[in-house]
């Protein structure tokens, strides 16, 4: 029997896919499988722009609160997550709709790509090496032994210099051998929509974002610092919460922090479309302003057809 292709709809931050996902989901009678690194975190709702309660009604989503931001977790252990997900859903009989901004997480469930373990020993002293060396420090020695992996890994990215250095350490091998066949895209195995749209719009709707969440993301980080945060790299560091740490304890105001969040998150959507635009699979439908909910039609065309049994639901202007 031939395994159906997996579905997706991909696009960077603030493209309004989370809209088209559910009109599209409702449409195929699908369920969501999350791909992001950082809505696996409890606790973590509103810098991470996670579904809401309603929107979870309407659709069933996966892969989201998994663990505690004051807990490690690894693209391993989401891969297995995932893996999971999917046979859980293929076994009832339905689709699966993997949503989310391209990126590791996505190329672990849509290409079956493979992962060297995780060393918490050896992750802690280099995490304690890069606070006290500081991050460029890290940086430079990942660069005498693997240049490949230095190269694209900006300095300040003290989560991904730690991982590269951890593969290292257990492996023997560079990170960059580990990730030769990334840059492989299977044909077959997905069919992708992205929803793509010009930088200048992008750009005003994170802007919008960043203004409407900043409040709500302050109060969020302060619960979650009283709950040990801080402690921790990849969490404390994601954006948003990092500049509203540092808002938090003194070290900038707000407007500060929500004009840092913009500036990382526009970089951030930048490396999302980057990525997202080297793998051929995708086709691509263009939002404005308000979003993409007038590609949805083409979008459902695109990924299989409409289930007969299902509905296309109104949707509310989402961010």
């Amino acid at each position: 029997m031939t395994r159906r292709p997996l579905l997706a709809v991909v696009g960077p931050t603030a493209s309004g896919k989370t809209q088209v996902s559910l009109m599209v989901a409702e449409a195929l009678g699908a369920e969501i499988v999350c791909v992001d690194s950082m809505l696996v975190y409890r606790g973590m709702d509103v810098g991470t722009a996670k579904p809401t309660a309603e929107q979870r009604d309407r659709v069933p989503h996966h892969l989201l609160d998994l663990a505690d931001p004051t807990e490690p977790f690894s693209v391993a252990r989401y891969q297995a997550a995932a893996r999971a997900a999917l046979q859980d859903i293929e076994a009832r009989g339905l689709r699966a709709l993997l949503v989310g901004g391209g990126g590791l997480y996505y190329r672990a469930v849509a290409d079956r790509l493979s992962f060297p373990g995780t060393a918490p020993k050896i992750r802690s002293l280099l995490e304690a090496e890069a606070g006290a060396l500081g991050p460029e420090a890290l940086h430079g020695r990942l660069a005498a032994f693997d240049p490949e992996a230095a190269a694209r890994i900006v300095p300040s990215n003290t989560r991904r210099t730690v991982r590269a250095l951890e593969v290292a350490a257990i492996t023997g091998r560079t990170f960059s051998d580990h990730s030769a066949n990334w840059g492989t895209y299977p044909e077959g195995a997905i069919r992708v929509a992205g929803i793509g749209l010009s930088r200048g719009v992008l750009y005003r709707r994170i802007e919008r974002r960043v203004q409407q969440i900043m409040p709500g993301l302050l109060a969020e980080t302060r619960r979650l610092l009283d709950r040990g945060m801080g402690r921790f790299l990849t969490s404390s560091q994601a954006i948003g919460y990092a500049e509203s740490v540092a808002c938090l304890q003194g070290r900038i105001g707000e407007e500060e922090a929500a004009a840092r969040t913009v500036r990382r998150t526009k970089a951030l959507a930048r490396r999302q479309m980057a990525w997202l635009r080297r793998d051929p699979r995708i086709r691509w439908f263009e939002a404005g302003e308000e979003g993409a909910v007038g590609a949805v039609e083409h979008v459902i065309e695109h990924l299989g057809g409409r289930d007969q049994t299902a509905t296309l639901g109104g949707v509310r202007q989402e961010a």
